[in-house]
């Protein structure tokens, strides 16, 4: 702990040779009249010796907030002309750096708020600078990618950064810190970079998660010759969901827009697409069948009407549960004896599920999924709607690691009662 004396400290500036002379309040910011002025040093240049010259004209240097309003210090610095060589030098502080206009702590207080989800303008107006000064120092961040290790789990995906432009991303399971990021997913640019990684590093990694897109599959098995593929639990899911919407809508459609059977459908879809065990008991007044029923009655007069839907409905529900208890075998099982005599959409997604089988099986049985990098993904987005899009990927890029893979250390605050 530093014990503070002066006032100049306690607003953050340290160097003592610094004096305020005058502190004027405006409407809107505080403006700070100051002096830099020491003993003369020998000369840069001939190494002689040096005199007092004059005051250059004063600096505006953009400060942090005092008392709640913006801060500008006016500083007048020490002019030195040498004697011998007659050579004329500026006096240099902590404060500023030499041939620069924004006080270091600004800086930091810059390199802060753009670990934070905010755009760049916004950082600019809280500390009264210019959006092309924080964009400055956004572009000396620098991030060095380690290409001699990879984590045993990774989760592979891609999110959207342009209209019609997907990225890809790389993250670790365990530590939720992003491998990489790369401004495509084609399978040549995902290739080439891992290849940069030694063929040990690779061998290291034994699962990998991704959704159900059937191109990162055989580039997983050459990258990552020794790894589980784990299909996304939710991608499962969401496509038995898909199969029986698809398959509610095309019987809704068999019936006239004024019959009960297509009002039925059509109102209470989500309580047909519902995990059956997560239905409410609470009653509720159903307009179409104009009386006070339950969810679990709702379906049973739907099923009545269309008796066609009851089986896909049982079908599915046994498929879920299957999935959330983990049982493999029954799962497919289930799918191989209602295979033939089901419509096409089920048709389609079931024998995609046989043809990624062991995948699925992998997904069931081990403990891993795409949810923490899909968290993820939700965050890129804040990032990217705070800034109402970026129009440069690297710029992007940074935002993202500065946001996601630094640790920000928490602030102990002090209770009044302690």
């Amino acid at each position: 702990m530093e014990h503070i004396n002066h006032t100049t400290q306690l607003i953050g500036i340290k160097d003592k040779h610094i004096t305020l002379t005058k502190v004027m309040q405006h409407k809107t910011h505080i403006e700070v009249i100051a002096t830099l002025d020491y003993a003369p040093p020998k000369c840069h240049h001939c190494k002689g010796r040096q005199m007092k010259y004059d005051f250059q004209k004063p600096s505006k240097i953009p400060f942090i907030e005092i008392g709640g309003f913006p801060s500008l210090i006016r500083l007048k610095k020490r002019r030195f002309q040498c004697k011998s060589c007659r050579k004329v030098t500026v006096s240099e502080t902590s404060l500023v750096k030499k041939n620069c206009q924004v006080s270091e702590l600004v800086r930091q207080k810059m390199t802060l708020l753009l670990l934070n989800r905010e755009s760049l303008t916004h950082i600019a107006s809280k500390l009264a600078i210019s959006p092309y000064t924080v964009y400055r120092q956004l572009q000396q961040c620098q991030f060095q990618e380690d290409y001699a290790s990879l984590p045993e789990i990774i989760s592979w995906d891609e999110f959207s950064y342009q209209k019609g432009k997907l990225a890809f991303i790389a993250q670790d399971f365990n530590t939720k810190k992003i491998i990489t990021i790369l401004d495509n997913r084609r399978q040549t640019t995902i290739r080439n970079h891992f290849f940069k990684y030694a063929k040990e590093a690779r061998n290291m990694v034994k699962v990998v998660t991704v959704d159900m897109s059937g191109a990162y599959i055989p580039l997983i098995k050459k990258l990552f010759p020794n790894a589980k593929i784990v299909l996304d639990r939710f991608h499962i899911v969401q496509h038995l969901s898909r199969a029986l919407n698809q398959t509610r809508i095309q019987l809704m459609k068999q019936y006239d827009t004024k019959e009960l059977e297509y009002r039925a459908l059509k109102y209470f879809s989500k309580f047909i697409l519902k995990d059956s065990r997560k239905l409410s008991l609470k009653p509720f007044c159903a307009k179409t069948f104009r009386e006070t029923i339950t969810p679990r009655e709702c379906l049973r007069r739907i099923f009545k009407l269309v008796p066609e839907l009851k089986g896909y409905y049982d079908l599915y529900q046994l498929l879920l549960f299957h999935l959330q208890e983990k049982n493999t075998e029954h799962f497919f099982g289930l799918i191989q004896d209602e295979l033939s005599h089901l419509n096409k959409m089920f048709k389609t997604v079931l024998n995609t599920f046989i043809r990624y089988k062991t995948y699925i099986a992998n997904a069931i049985e081990l403990p891993y999924s795409n949810a923490k990098l899909e968290a993820t993904n939700k965050l890129i987005k804040d990032i990217k709607r705070n800034a109402f899009g970026y129009r440069n990927f690297d710029n992007f890029k940074k935002r993202i690691y500065l946001a996601l893979n630094i640790t920000k250390e928490k602030t102990t605050f002090v209770s009044s009662r302690a």
